[in-house]
């Protein structure tokens, strides 16, 4: 009976999760067009109203239409999304849900609010509303998607390294004691810079390989080039600024959440001037033998850079996952635990709460024992830290799949690298060449980025929250205790149900992003008298 209800539990969790991905992943899919669109579309209105040319405003009004598309696609997964963390989830929402819906509330009252209200003015004021107040509108809303991506990833962020709480044991709950740790915490300030930035090589990539189908096509010249230009500068500077982010976010993993950056690099066994993995034969489909290979087979690495990346020295320490499992000294001379010994406080931390909670209902209304329960309060808050190693059963249990975060890492940062390399060709070829619309080649593969920056994008995403499994919540509730009580087979039949629903809406939106490609930008009568003349 024991085993049936563990393999039951273990195949809600195991659903819910699957739910949970196929949600986040369809949502990203939305979501960084819509950040990097809004960038494009409010450069180019900029354009026009300092200009005052009508091709700008054409040119304006065809990236607001794509934008508009795929920004209604994103708000529906989206809305799916937060409701799944009550459906799915109940166990983390009632544990955290002080401290996570904070952030989440705020994203939906101020910054949704701003972004629904300035887009109408940005559709629909084109002859109501001054050119002015109509440019600050556009980036009104490019701002608002953007505040909102800042309280979504505050959230996340918090999930990764969760700051700014205590635990009151007498409503079994989480509480925030600092708004201002949670909000700012250095890992949410990271992950917001790198993912925004990250989105906006999405917008970028989108917005040259358009362009360079209508030269392909030998079509709307002159809003391609201009819109090649555009996305090229930003997306250089994004990729630029992405390189930047995604250093700041690797030191935050190695400091935070050591055994991520371990599963990313497949480092087993650590030690001192480590260096980073160029390439390494990890088999993709099998769980890493960490504790039995000294490194992967064929590994060439950059030497000491991954000490240096993890501890801004190219002789520090880096922990492997042999080393995390059990114990080491940190370069700062902390001897942090193993996991064994986390497990026995985090048993303890239960138990101290248990007797807690035993107390305090049996002396209700009654006599207590003041010192018995300050005595309880001061273990509870000495072991409560490691209360969710109190729910693994074998070390092992909180290792990550090694090779999915190995190789998605490597996705992400090698296409990161080639889109340098892109950007910085194609503005060379822009302004130095007079004819760009003769290399043929060049525009397919612009066209052929852009699923790769997908791609890429969600390969990061994967490394973000994969890396950091089992945890929903770093060291504090792990996934099999944050499930919801709910069957199973409810969970698998609304994961198909989503599954095509979600798939409909990207053929959906592809089709009708198609269709507006193909039929180009709505040329106004002023534009079309100026091309007369």
């Amino acid at each position: 009976m024991t085993n049936l209800l563990l393999e039951t539990m273990s195949a809600s969790v195991d659903w819910s999760r699957a739910q949970f991905a196929l949600t986040a992943i369809y949502h990203w899919l939305f979501v960084p067009l819509t950040l990097g669109l809004a960038v494009i579309m409010g450069i180019v209105e900029t354009c026009y109203y300092r200009t005052r040319k009508a091709f700008w405003k054409d040119a304006a009004r065809f990236w607001q239409r794509l934008f508009g598309v795929n920004f209604a696609m994103g708000v529906a997964t989206g809305i799916i999304l937060e409701f799944e963390f009550g459906t799915n989830w109940s166990n983390y929402s009632w544990f955290v849900g002080d401290i996570f819906g904070a952030p989440l509330a705020i994203e939906g009252i101020v910054a949704f609010f701003m972004e629904s209200t300035f887009v109408a003015v940005m559709f629909f004021g084109w002859k109501k509303v001054s050119p002015g107040f109509h440019l600050a509108s556009t980036w009104l809303t490019g701002l608002g998607a953007t505040i909102s991506a800042w309280w979504i990833l505050v959230a996340n962020a918090w999930m990764q390294y969760p700051i700014g709480q205590t635990f009151n044991p007498d409503t079994m709950r989480f509480e925030m004691t600092s708004f201002a740790d949670v909000a700012l915490s250095p890992v949410a300030v990271d992950k917001f810079c790198h993912t925004v930035t990250s989105a906006w090589i999405i917008g970028a990539v989108f917005t040259v390989g358009v362009g360079c189908w209508y030269l392909l096509r030998n079509r709307e010249q002159k809003l391609a080039l201009e819109s090649i230009k555009i996305g090229s500068i930003v997306g250089l500077v994004a990729s630029l600024l992405a390189a930047f982010t995604g250093d700041n976010s690797a030191y935050q993993v190695s400091q935070k959440q050591p055994m991520k950056l371990a599963a990313m690099e497949a480092l087993y066994n650590g030690g001192n001037s480590q260096s980073l993995a160029a390439v390494a034969w990890v088999n993709p489909f099998k769980q890493a033998d960490y504790a039995n290979e000294a490194e992967p087979p064929l590994r060439i690495g950059i030497p000491k850079m991954l000490s240096f990346l993890a501890t801004h020295d190219f002789d520090g320490y880096v922990p492997g996952v042999n080393d995390i499992l059990k114990g080491y000294t940190s370069n700062t001379g902390e001897k942090v635990l193993s996991v064994k010994e986390k497990m026995e406080l985090g048993k303890k931390a239960m138990a101290t709460l248990k007797e807690y909670r035993e107390l305090m209902k049996s002396t209700s209304g009654k006599y207590q024992d003041a010192n018995k329960i300050a005595a309880l309060k001061k273990d509870l808050q000495a072991t409560m830290p490691y209360y969710g190693y109190g729910f693994v059963e074998s070390p092992d249990d909180i290792v990550p799949f090694i090779p999915l975060n190995f190789w998605c890492f490597r996705i992400m940062v090698g296409m990161g690298c080639l889109f340098i390399l892109f950007f910085l060709l194609t503005l060379h070829l822009c302004y130095r060449s007079k004819n760009f619309e003769k290399f043929p080649w060049l525009h397919r593969f612009a066209i052929l980025l852009i699923p790769l920056a997908y791609i890429a994008s969600e390969s990061g995403w994967v490394v973000a929250e994969l890396g950091r499994q089992p945890w929903t919540i770093q060291d504090m509730l792990p996934t099999w205790a944050a499930i919801s009580n709910i069957q199973s087979g409810s969970v698998a039949i609304t994961f198909f149900i989503f599954l095509a629903l979600f798939t409909t809406m990207l053929i959906v939106e592809i089709n009708i992003l198609c269709k507006q490609i193909k039929r180009g930008p709505e040329h106004s009568e002023e534009a079309l008298s100026t091309a007369s003349n």
